[in-house]
C-alpha cells in the first residue's frame, strides 16, 4: 500500500506544488479538481474532498448531489504532460452521509469484478490488454444548428491533399487504406507518438510498440503491456488523457471517435484477456485448438453469447456502428479463429508460450468506459465458464468474403446502438451476479444512452442532404 509519506517524497523529488484529483463520470470522461498540494493530508485522504456529483454525467441525482472524492494514493503520478510539475491522483467516490463507497462509482465496478473473480475460485487474476487506436488531425471544425450542420477534419498526410497548393506540395501523402506502418516521409506522426510513448512510460505503462495504422490521415496505435483488470482500466484513462494532451502540445488534435472519416478504417479497442491462478495461466493447453484450454473455450463462449449486450457498453456510441459494418473492416461475426482478424474473437498466434495464450475481443472501441467495459467482458467470460458454454467450431476463413447466405448463418453484433441497448436490457443478469453491476448503474446507462440516441437521430446529416434534398 502506498503511504502519504511516499507520495510526499515523490512530490518533493519532482518539485510538485500542485495537485489534481481525477474522477470518471459514468460515460468514462475524466474530470479534474485542482488544488495546492498542501491540501493532501492524512485527514483529507480519510475524509475525502467534497464535490457536486450531479454535475458529472450519471453519477448522482441533483437532490442528493453532495459526494466525496477519496484519493487512491496507489495511483499517485506526476502528470507527464503538465507544467509546472503536478501530482495527479485517481479518486473513488463515497457518500458523505454514510462514508461508504457510492454504488454509482464506475471505478468501484472494476474492483468488485476482481473480488467476484477471486470469490468464484476459478481464478485470482484477470489480465487485460487494450489496443486503443485513434486519429490525429491538424484541424477539426464541426457544428450542429437549426439551419446548418457540418464537420471538417484535415491532415497534411491525408491522400485527399495530393492536389492541395502547399507552396510547394512535396507529396508524401499516405494512399487511401495504405497507412499501415509506412516509413517517413509518409508517416509524419512518429515524433508525436514518441512523445506519447515517453509520457505513458512516465506513468508506469510499458510501451511495447507504436506505429501508424491503416487509414490515411493520421490513424495511430501504441500497444502497451497487459495488466490486471482494474489497473488496466486506470491506464486506459491515462492513455486517452495523454494522447489528447500530447497532440494539443504538438499543435494537433486527437480523437478516439470510432469512425471520423467516411470510407476509411475506423478505430477500435481490441481487448486481450486471460485468466490466471496462483501465478499460472489458465487459458493454455498445447493440445487444444490454437493452444486454448477448455476453460478458455468456455470463456470465449460466454463472450460470444453475451456479445450483443456487451456492445451497449463496449461500443457505446451511435458512431461505433459506422465502424461495425459487415464485410468492410470490423469483426462483426460472432465466432472465433486462430490469427484471424475478421472474427469477433481472435486467438493471437505471435507467441506459443503458455503465459502469452489469450483471447482478443475485437469489436470494442475506445469510447467505452473501461471501468464498465472490462468488468462486463470478464463477467460474460465467467458466465461462459460457469455454464460451460460451447463456442462451437472456429471459422478459419476470411469472413469478409462470405456470401450473404453464409453470413446469415453466423450471429453478428447489433447493427445500431439502439439494438445493442435493447440487447443489454434483455440480457443483464450475468452482469449483476455477485452485485458487480448494481441495477441502478445499468438502468442509468440505458436511460442516458437512449436519450443520446434520440438527440443524435433528431439531426439531419450531410449524407442525408446528399441523398434526399433533391428528391
Amino acid at each position: 500500500m502506498t503511504t502519504l509519506d511516499e507520495v510526499r517524497q515523490r512530490m518533493a523529488a519532482a518539485g510538485a506544488a500542485r495537485l489534481d484529483l481525477h474522477v470518471a463520470d459514468l460515460l468514462g470522461r475524466w474530470h479534474r479538481f485542482s488544488m495546492p498540494a498542501t491540501r493532501l493530508t492524512e485527514a483529507s485522504v480519510v475524509a475525502g474532498f467534497g464535490f457536486d456529483g450531479s454535475s458529472l454525467r450519471g453519477l448522482q441525482p441533483v437532490e442528493a448531489s453532495d459526494m466525496l472524492l477519496r484519493p487512491d494514493l496507489s495511483t499517485a503520478i506526476i502528470d507527464p504532460v503538465q507544467a509546472p510539475a503536478t501530482l495527479s491522483i485517481i479518486c473513488d467516490i463515497a457518500d458523505p452521509a454514510t462514508g461508504q463507497p457510492s454504488p454509482r462509482n464506475p471505478r468501484a465496478i472494476a474492483a468488485r469484478a476482481e473480488e467476484y473473480l477471486r470469490a468464484s475460485g476459478i481464478a485470482d487474476t484477470a489480465n487485460f490488454g487494450a489496443e486503443l487506436e485513434f486519429f490525429v488531425f491538424d484541424e477539426v471544425r464541426y457544428q450542429q444548428l437549426t439551419n446548418t450542420g457540418f464537420y471538417y477534419v484535415d491532415s497534411a498526410e491525408g491522400h485527399w491533399n495530393t492536389g492541395r497548393d502547399e507552396q510547394p506540395n512535396r507529396g508524401g501523402k499516405i494512399p487511401a487504406q495504405g497507412g499501415y506502418a509506412p516509413a517517413a516521409p509518409f508517416d509524419r506522426l512518429g515524433p508525436l507518438r514518441w512523445a506519447i510513448a515517453d509520457a505513458l512510460t512516465a506513468t508506469g505503462q510499458e510501451v511495447e510498440i507504436h506505429h501508424h495504422e491503416v487509414a490515411s490521415g493520421g490513424q495511430c496505435e501504441l500497444a502497451t503491456r497487459y495488466d490486471s483488470l482494474a489497473r488496466k482500466a486506470d491506464q486506459v484513462q491515462w492513455y486517452r488523457y495523454i494522447v489528447q494532451n500530447a497532440a494539443r502540445l504538438h499543435g494537433q488534435v486527437a480523437t478516439f471517435m470510432p469512425k471520423p472519416l467516411a470510407g476509411a478504417n475506423g478505430s477500435g479497442m481490441h481487448t486481450h484477456q486471460s485468466l490466471w491462478k496462483d501465478g499460472m495461466p489458465l487459458f493454455h493447453d498445447p493440445n487444444g485448438y490454437a493452444g486454448l484450454s477448455q476453460t478458455a473455450r468456455w470463456y470465449l463462449g460466454g463472450l460470444l453469447r453475451h456479445a450483443p449486450a456487451l456492445m451497449a457498453l463496449c461500443a457505446p456510441t451511435t458512431n461505433s456502428y459506422r465502424r461495425l459494418v459487415p464485410g468492410f473492416e470490423a469483426p462483426v461475426h460472432l465466432t472465433y479463429s486462430n490469427s484471424n482478424r475478421t472474427a469477433a474473437v481472435r486467438i493471437p498466434a505471435y507467441d506459443s508460450q503458455p503465459a502469452a495464450t489469450r483471447i482478443e475481443f475485437r469489436p470494442p472501441d475506445a469510447m467505452a468506459n473501461p471501468y464498465l467495459a472490462f468488468p462486463a467482458m470478464l463477467m460474460a467470460g465467467l458466465d461462459g465458464i460457469r455454464q460451460r458454454i460451447d463456442p462451437g467450431d472456429p471459422m478459419d476463413r476470411n469472413l469478409y468474403e462470405l456470401t450473404a447466405e453464409e453470413a446469415a448463418r453466423i450471429p453478428s453484433t447489433p447493427g445500431t446502438l439502439p439494438a445493442a441497448l435493447d440487447a443489454l436490457a434483455a440480457d443483464r443478469a450475468f452482469l449483476q451476479e455477485g452485485g458487480v453491476f448494481p441495477a441502478e448503474i445499468i438502468d442509468t446507462w440505458l436511460t442516458l444512452k437512449r436519450a443520446e440516441v434520440r438527440e443524435v437521430e433528431a439531426a439531419p446529416t450531410p449524407a442525408e442532404y446528399e441523398a434526399y434534398f433533391n428528391g
